[in-house]
């Protein structure tokens, strides 16, 4: 059931991505590496927003789950709307949400700008290789950022210690991080996007003839009819 869900939300995501994509990206590519190497980034792409959307659909797939159980208890057709697919689903997606964000995303952003080791040998596997070697700079740069800002903040061994459990607490504290950052972001681009939007909209909305004033037109009119006697 889980493979289904997601088997539908990566066809739905590559529909999106598809179908608001340039015309010159993936495809439009006359070199076979270059296209190949889009290709990988498209399906990367296209399974990272999978697993965002659904980590939206998620809350509200659970609430409509139970009610659903609720209503009808007693039918056997409905019974694989249980806790365990429920919690399951939970699982699944902290997980590859986890492995979207720290791996998946970089090692597409990489893999389209990497062009291999200089002296290699050209090729789709020349690229992997640097992709690899970069990334793996990159999450040792991130481990020390946050060992460093754990050891500060506990200021104890404790937390120095605690960083080498990867699964219990590095991942989680790195995904409530880049939350956080993300949060930020989002309150601090709303007031100017709102901004935005109301601009655009009082530009291409037309002002509505009752809220016209004819006294004012009239007067308008009034003064051009004098200017243009005057030059007469």
């Amino acid at each position: 059931i889980c493979a289904l869900l997601f088997a539908s939300l990566y066809i739905l995501c590559h529909f999106i991505i598809t179908h608001f994509k340039k015309h010159t990206d993936f495809t439009a590519v006359h070199d076979d590496e270059d296209a190949a190497v889009n290709r990988i980034a498209l399906g990367l792409c296209t399974f990272t927003l999978a697993v965002a959307l659904g980590a939206v659909l998620l809350l509200p797939f659970s609430i409509i789950s139970n009610e659903v159980l609720l209503s009808f208890p007693q039918n056997y057709y409905i019974q694989w709307l249980n806790g365990s697919l429920i919690h399951g689903l939970w699982n699944l997606v902290f997980l590859f949400s986890n492995m979207s964000l720290v791996f998946l995303m970089p090692f597409a952003y990489f893999f389209t700008e990497s062009e291999g080791f200089a002296g290699s040998k050209k090729g789709i596997m020349a690229r992997v290789y640097e992709t690899s070697v970069v990334l793996l700079l990159l999450t040792l740069l991130v481990l020390g950022m946050v060992w460093v800002a754990s050891a500060i903040m506990g200021n104890d061994a404790a937390s120095r210690q605690s960083l080498y459990d990867l699964w219990e607490y590095y991942l989680p504290y790195l995904y409530s991080c880049i939350s956080l950052f993300g949060v930020l972001l989002l309150l601090l681009c709303t007031p100017f996007g709102l901004s935005t939007m109301f601009t655009v909209t009082g530009k291409l909305l037309v002002k509505p003839r009752l809220l016209e004033d004819l006294d004012e037109q009239l007067s308008c009119t009034r003064f051009e009819e004098a200017a243009v006697s005057h030059r007469i």
